[in-house]
């Protein structure tokens, strides 16, 4: 066995939980108890992780499925193929242990109150893994189900990377339109999305320029839609990379989880991970993206080459709060070429 691994759950509160979050734990406990008895079992999704060739982030998903659907590994593909509202009718597994191999690593990790694993893995001192993609075997220790979860490995030489915002950055999601936007969301069908103009050409050119850079797809989304997106970028072209998306309703504190926050963390994450990878941060103005932008330039000063804002029709324009950290210049644009002109190939200088 290796060294354990390190589990990343929401932080335990020095205060009581809040009301949403007691309430969704017992709702859970509840008809996941009665949904046992009628025989419906803990099956796996695996989502794609990344890291180091030392110590790997690997995703997963551990849901309580009806007897008919007990055999085999459940893949995010098994919910894009339906009506995006369907992936969100989910009962998840939580406190399931799930044992986790990687390369020489064997541990074992507790799903968190979610369902959700979120494992930062350690490799054996002296068997790293090689830059490129691996697959770590998850099983569900209570019912022997294995899956695999992709893993990308980022070389040591890396010195730059990318990442982008997906809703109105990637695909045409229409966030400041709410209504349309929940449509999109709920109902549409990976093949109905539009993609935004010009963007997978933008991100095809950064990748032939610097065929070593990771390229990390950081959303608010939820993670049900993880299987649409990928779809989704695969079939228009982007580069493949993981996706960074998160759990929707209550928390500890709250009754809904904050957007900016979760971009916020998650870009300190990486931030942290890779410490030699300076980034190209892409988002949109629908959103807060350049304000959280602006902050993590200022947190993490010489790590954001640049910041990379799509305009968006009727989104309300919200100054961001800061400015970028010197050296990092922010731009903004209607499409990936004009993002890519006013870029002017930042890019190639980024070492």
């Amino acid at each position: 066995m290796s060294a354990p691994a390190t589990q990343h759950a929401t932080p335990r509160p020095t205060q009581r939980p809040h009301l949403a979050a007691v309430l969704e734990d017992r709702w859970c406990a509840v008809a996941g108890a009665f949904l046992r008895r009628r025989g419906w079992v803990p099956r796996l999704l695996t989502y794609t992780g990344l890291g180091t060739p030392r110590d790997v982030r690997v995703l997963a998903r551990v849901l309580l499925v009806p007897p008919s659907r007990a055999s085999g590994p459940l893949s995010p593909a098994d919910h894009a193929a339906r009506r995006p509202l369907r992936s969100y009718l989910t009962m998840p597994a939580p406190g399931e242990p799930v044992r986790v191999v990687v390369g020489g690593a064997d541990v074992v990790v507790e799903t968190d109150r979610s369902g959700y694993v979120d494992a930062e893995v350690p490799l054996p001192d002296g068997d790293p893994l090689a830059p490129g993609r691996h697959d770590a075997t998850l099983t569900a220790v209570r019912t022997g189900v294995a899956a695999a979860a992709p893993v990308v490995v980022v070389a040591d030489t890396a010195s730059f990377g990318v990442v982008s915002d997906i809703d109105d950055t990637a695909m045409i999601t229409a966030v400041p339109r709410p209504l349309v936007a929940a449509w999109n969301t709920f109902f549409s069908r990976a093949g109905a999305r539009r993609p935004v103009p010009g963007m997978a050409q933008l991100y095809r050119r950064i990748a032939a320029d610097r065929p070593d850079a990771p390229f990390v797809y950081l959303s608010n989304g939820a993670w049900n839609t993880a299987g649409t997106l990928s779809r989704f970028l695969d079939r228009h072209g982007f580069p493949p990379g993981p996706l960074l998306l998160t759990d929707w309703g209550p928390t500890q504190t709250g009754w809904f989880r904050s957007g900016p926050q979760h971009k916020g963390d998650s870009l300190d994450r990486l931030m942290t991970t890779f410490p030699d990878v300076r980034w190209l941060l892409v988002g949109d103005a629908g959103q807060l993206d350049e304000d959280v932008y602006v902050r993590a330039s200022a947190r993490w000063p010489g790590r954001v080459v640049a910041i990379a804002v799509r305009q968006v029709a009727r989104a309300r324009v919200r100054p961001s709060r800061g400015r970028p950290e010197a050296g990092a210049p922010l731009v903004h644009g209607a499409d990936g070429a004009q993002l890519a002109d006013r870029l002017a190939g930042r890019w190639g200088d980024a070492t």
